[in-house]
Formats: C-alpha cells, sequence, structure tokens
C-alpha cells in the first residue's frame, strides 16, 4: 500500500498529529494520553519559546490517504551551540509495527537533517531533557509515570532495523518505603541540626513555595549544565514552566537547603497522577481535572520528578537530609513507594544511592544515535 509523507502545515493537520497516538494506542493498557491543553500549548510556535530557536518539521505518515504514524524534527541551535554538538533529532515518533511506515518517517526527518547540514540525529528528543525522552525498552509490565515515554515495546526494534544504535540508556529505579527512617540517615542530619546557617525549607501550601519557584530553576542551571540534553532556562522559559507546573505540584513533596540565606539543594516528588490522566482521557474539561485532583490526593505512589545540589556542597549530606523529610512525608500521608524518574546510567553516583537505599532498576530507556552520510 501506497505510503504518503505530508508535512503538517494547517491547524488541521496538526490536530490530526496531536490526536493520532490516541487510535495506535487504542488497545494499550499502559498508555497515559497527554493533557491536551497543554499539547496544543507546545505544538505551537506562538505558545512554545523553543521554536525561536529551533528547527522543527511536523510530518505524518499516510497509507493509502488514512494517517497512520507521525514525526517530528528538531534542531536545537542553541543546545548545539553552547555543547559544539551539532546533531538533528527525532521526537515523538508513533507509527504501527510496520517497518515501511517507520522507514518513511525517519528517512524525511534524515533527509530534512541532512539538508540542514548535520552529521548526525539522536532521538526520540524534544526540545530537551524535560520532555519525553527515548523509547522505554525494558519493564513494560509496570504502570507508566508522569512525562515518560509509554511506547510499544516494537518501536526500538523498528528504528534499529534503520541502522540506528545506542547512544545512552535512561534507568528508572523503585523502592520501597521503609517503616522507619534508615539510622545512617539521622545520623547524617545530626551533623548540621546544632548550624545556625542551615534551613530546611518545607511548604504548606503553594502562596509559600510560588516566591522560590524562580530560584529553583535557576539552581537547576547552574547544577545541570553538564546532564546531557539539558539546556538552560531563560526568564521566560521559567515563567512558562512555573505557570505549567506550580498548579499540580504537591508542596507537601517539595523539600530545600538554605546556607546562610541562599537555596543551595532542592528536590521535588510528586504523587502519580497517570491515573487520573487516563481516567481524564487527557480533557480537563468537563470532569477531567476532578479525576487528576483526585489521582493526586489518593495515589500511594511518588515520583522524585527534580532534584540538585550546589557543586560546592556536594557530598555533605544534604541529599540524606532531603530524603529524611521526603520520607516522614511520605509516611504521613500513606505513600509506599518511591520512583526516581529517569536517570542517566553515566550518573553512578546518584544510582549508587538510590541502591544504598535498596531500589532496583524497575524501566529502563533508549536514546538512539545514526551517523549521516
Amino acid at each position: 500500500m501506497t505510503i504518503e509523507i505530508k508535512q503538517v502545515k494547517t491547524r488541521r493537520d496538526r490536530k490530526t498529529f496531536i490526536h493520532l497516538p490516541e487510535q495506535l494506542h487504542r488497545n494499550h493498557a499502559n498508555w497515559v494520553p497527554p493533557v491536551y491543553v497543554d499539547e496544543y500549548s507546545f505544538f505551537n510556535p506562538a505558545k512554545n519559546k523553543c521554536f525561536e530557536y529551533s528547527d522543527t518539521l511536523l510530518c505524518l505518515a499516510l497509507q493509502n490517504g488514512r494517517p497512520v504514524g507521525r514525526i517530528m524534527g528538531i534542531i536545537n541551535h542553541r543546545y548545539n551551540e553552547r555543547h559544539h554538538d551539532p546533531h538533528a533529532r527525532f521526537a515523538f515518533m508513533e507509527c504501527p509495527d510496520d517497518a515501511a511506515i517507520a522507514h518513511a518517517l525517519l528517512h524525511e526527518v534524515e533527509s530534512w537533517a541532512l539538508h540542514h547540514n548535520m552529521p548526525e540525529i539522536v532521538g526520540p528528543m524534544g526540545f530537551s531533557d524535560k520532555d519525553p525522552q527515548g523509547f522505554q525498552i525494558e519493564g513494560f509490565e509496570y504502570p507508566p509515570i508522569l512525562a515518560t515515554a509509554t511506547n510499544l515495546p516494537y518501536m526500538p526494534s523498528l528504528v534499529e532495523k534503520e541502522g540506528y544504535q545506542k547512544k545512552v540508556d535512561l534507568r528508572d529505579f523503585i523502592f520501597i518505603v521503609p517503616e522507619v527512617i534508615p539510622e545512617i540517615y539521622k545520623k547524617i542530619s545530626q551533623r548540621f541540626s546544632h548550624r545556625d546557617n542551615f534551613r530546611v525549607l518545607e511548604f504548606r501550601n503553594r502562596r509559600e513555595l510560588k516566591p522560590l519557584i524562580h530560584k529553583v530553576f535557576e539552581l537547576m542551571n547552574e547544577t545541570y549544565t553538564d546532564i546531557f540534553g539539558f539546556d538552560p532556562l531563560n526568564k521566560e522559559e521559567m515563567d512558562e514552566l512555573a505557570a505549567r507546573y506550580l498548579p499540580v505540584i504537591d508542596p507537601e513533596f517539595v523539600k530545600m537547603v538554605s546556607i546562610d540565606h541562599e537555596l543551595t539543594a532542592f528536590v521535588v516528588g510528586m504523587p502519580d497522577i497517570c491515573k487520573g490522566i487516563q481516567r481524564a482521557g487527557g480533557k480537563l474539561l468537563p470532569f477531567g481535572w476532578w479525576h487528576i485532583l483526585r489521582s493526586m490526593k489518593t495515589s500511594r505512589h511518588l515520583t522524585l520528578l527534580l532534584g540538585g545540589i550546589k557543586p560546592v556542597y556536594r557530598g555533605l549530606g544534604l541529599d540524606a537530609i532531603m530524603g529524611i523529610r521526603m520520607l516522614e512525608s511520605c509516611m504521613e500521608r500513606g505513600i509506599t513507594l518511591l520512583e526516581s524518574h529517569l536517570i542517566l546510567e553515566t550518573n553512578t553516583k546518584m544510582i549508587a544511592e538510590l541502591e544504598k537505599l535498596g531500589a532496583r532498576e524497575h524501566k529502563r530507556f533508549r536514546i538512539y544515535k545514526k551517523k549521516l552520510a
């Protein structure tokens, strides 16, 4: 059957692009739809500032005139110049288990990347590491977590057949919340308890948290510089992320440390809301917001979304101190499982800390690369 690649140019095409995964995943129990109000903003160049410093391509694959696949091409010039790493990316790829459709989609983005003189293509990867990245390659039997890929198991094989090889894996760990705080954590915490210049910051509501959100993003910019795919945020992007995530952050699971009145470390956890998003079908109205809110309040599963410590204060036990407070909040709320979110396999220090807690690898995701002739 004839396969045609069509570039997304119209509002109608964009709507088809956004909603196509619903068809492909209609029998996939672990698929989590996007929150569509966010999805329409993400793919709108007038609302998503990432389009300002990136070349992009959105494509649909049509089989006998019917949409059957999609893919996005991205060249993030700001990232490439900052890291001296010229490459294109493919992202948000969806298709059935059909090698011909996968080939047509990837070939289109590869040709586009070559036209822009890019020597390599990597993916799946969005504008930055804040977007879903990688194809899941292990742990398909487990429920998904927020902002990660929920691809079907055949997708990695389809891209490997097109000559793609592993660039890096991202590992996801899970561990049981202990009934008592580990003694070693208590001893580390006692080192700081007598210091006048040291404070652990906890929050009862979003009003208390809001003034520090930009400080968290600034600390991210400082501490995430060596993380593959991370692109520092400017003020507009900080405003956008704050507006998007502050309404759904549970302040009880945000912990910070200040030393000499300077934000020094932070960790952000979030009760799992994937079941609520699934029940809402990705739509906030008319009652989708209620499913998501209820999921947040009743979940027994917490995901650690973000964390960072100023380099000069690493190795002093600040992570253990925030960990104690996070575990105490979990115990109070009846949270029984903690999930790490995605950690680069090269981040051996963080992986070692998780393994000390008895964490085990839960899922694995892979970013691929391919040299372009």
